[in-house]
């Protein structure tokens, strides 16, 4: 599959380059990043070339679609859907995404990723989208919250990263569900 731009009233969506290597790795050396998701720790510049080349190989399989997400040509974030599965009665994704500290509190992420729902939804006929993050990940809970996201359950030790297992939360959006933010039975305040 060709990577596909997309554009929400703010920013600009498009799968990440080799210039925006130095913005990735510089992004990445936030703790709140590495804490939450499974980037390498410490991240070096090598990281962030690997990481656009592998990218564009998974956007060329079609098996994961990654953005950075621009705001006035500043990466603010990225978002992607990983591990793509088709099926005859509608595929299924999951959601995953991190922001730039300096980006932060600004809706970006939200935007951005209802973006890319919308094209998953319409364009590659998903059925059914994840989201799944390390308990405590109060942050990435209330975009996913915000999204439409229906909390589905505590996974116990089920993602696992560099630091070992940890529990997961767990939430599923449907093609058919209306998006309105419902409530979850975890503490997001």
């Amino acid at each position: 599959m060709e990577p596909v731009a997309l554009h929400t009233a703010r920013l600009e969506l498009r799968a990440p380059t080799a210039a925006d290597v130095d913005a990735i790795t510089a992004a990445c050396q936030d703790p709140e990043i590495s804490r939450w998701t499974t980037v390498p720790s410490p991240y070096s510049r090598d990281d962030g070339s690997g990481f656009v080349e592998l990218v564009a190989e998974w956007w060329a399989e079609g098996v994961e679609t990654v953005w950075g997400i621009f705001y006035d040509d500043v990466l603010v974030g990225i978002v992607g859907l990983h591990r793509i599965t088709p099926h005859p009665t509608g595929g299924a994704a999951e959601l995953g995404y991190w922001a730039t500290a300096e980006s932060r509190g600004n809706g970006y992420m939200v935007e951005a990723a209802r973006a890319v729902i919308e094209w998953a939804f319409a364009e590659l006929k998903l059925a059914r989208i994840t989201w799944r993050a390390v308990v405590g990940n109060v942050t990435s809970a209330r975009t996913a919250r915000a999204l439409g996201f229906r909390y589905e359950g505590l996974m116990r030790e089920a993602l696992t990263s560099a630091r070992g297992r940890d529990d997961g939360w767990h939430a599923g959006l449907l093609a058919s569900d209306d998006r309105t933010p419902v409530a979850w039975p975890i503490p997001l305040e």
